[in-house]
């Protein structure tokens, strides 16, 4: 699980690695090449991995000789990571995922039991958004990906007007978004259907070694926004696209649920507790916390929370004087008087 430098999302998770499409300007084609050490060498290393047809799947990080984890070993082939399986639960607080920034985890290649598995996963951690993109849309309804589900999202990747038919395969009932990224040309022309399906559009401009070899015209930019508004679909422009629209026209909008938080049931029970006279549930710095001391100047011991208003009745029921809830320091003084 890696803290993610792209932009609209808070992490990546690569459960699988490796692609077949080819893209020609491909970032993580390059990245993976940079990390994979004596890709001969890890080939005949066939005690550290397994195939399943010819597809490599890793039960445990690959090692070079030195003891030191080789991160894609096989390069940009697809790769089966099991051993991040459990990589969710690190993260406590929700946040939004992208699934396979490494990968196309729909694309045709891929098993269905390897699907199975990371949309279990992600079943099993509902406090997080997770964010598929794909450039094999189709797959989604081939697979019988689950319908109604607030937390996960659909995409796929556009780039011109050849490809921009990819949105008629989002599946429907779903949450949908597509990234329009590298933008290659014009595509609102033929293709104005598409604001009415989707529901987020993520714009950038080509980047890495390929930088300004196609520069998005302003004006394919501004007719994506415009349909978008007309549309009330939120749009995330990628910083990559500066240069091009200048920073105070930067749009970084994202749909209502990616920008909540949620926490899991876990750290809900450690950070919430109950009225001890109401038995409301809320979180516990919104309540009143008891404590008590052995001892004069000993250490005080919570043992126990009130809500605000059952904190004032029972003040109220005790002749002592009701602090104000909102500030802190009477707050404080109000536990010392108790």
């Amino acid at each position: 699980m890696n803290k993610s430098g792209i932009e609209w999302c808070d992490h990546t998770w690569n459960p699988i690695t490796g692609c077949r499409h080819g893209c020609s300007y491909c970032y993580a084609d390059k990245m993976s090449l940079r990390f994979c050490g004596n890709m001969k060498r890890n080939m005949v290393q066939t005690d550290q991995y397994r195939m399943e047809g010819d597809l490599f799947v890793l039960d445990k990080p690959f090692m070079n000789e030195d003891g030191k984890p080789v991160i894609y070993p096989f390069g940009f082939e697809p790769t089966l990571h099991i051993y991040r399986y459990d990589t969710l639960d690190k993260l406590k607080q929700g946040q939004n995922i992208f699934v396979g920034a490494m990968a196309d985890i729909f694309g045709e290649w891929v098993t269905d039991s390897w699907i199975d598995d990371i949309l279990g996963i992600c079943e099993k951690h509902p406090q997080h958004n997770y964010l598929f993109l794909t450039k094999n849309p189709e797959r989604y309804t081939q697979y019988g990906v689950p319908y109604g589900k607030e937390n996960i999202w659909y995409g796929t990747t556009i780039t011109c007007d050849a490809d921009a038919g990819r949105f008629n395969y989002l599946p429907a009932g779903c949450n949908t978004f597509v990234s329009i990224e590298p933008l290659m040309g014009d595509i609102v022309s033929k293709h104005n259907v598409m604001f009415r399906q989707v529901d987020w559009i993520i714009i950038g401009a080509e980047t890495g070694h390929n930088k300004n070899k196609i520069v998005p015209e302003l004006q394919w930019i501004k007719d994506i926004v415009v349909k978008a508004d007309y549309n009330s679909v939120p749009v995330f422009m990628k910083d990559s696209l500066i240069p091009i629209v200048g920073e105070k026209n930067m749009r970084r909008d994202f749909p209502k649920q990616l920008q909540i938080h949620k926490r899991s049931e876990k750290v809900n029970k450690k950070l919430s507790g109950n009225c001890m006279l109401c038995g409301k549930t809320e979180d516990k710095n919104k309540m009143v916390t008891l404590t008590a001391r052995a001892v004069r100047g000993g250490k005080a011991t919570s043992f126990g929370h009130m809500c605000h208003s059952c904190f004032a009745k029972w003040l109220t029921s005790h002749n002592i004087p009701v602090p104000n809830l909102e500030n802190k320091k009477e707050i404080e003084d109000g536990k010392e008087k108790l």
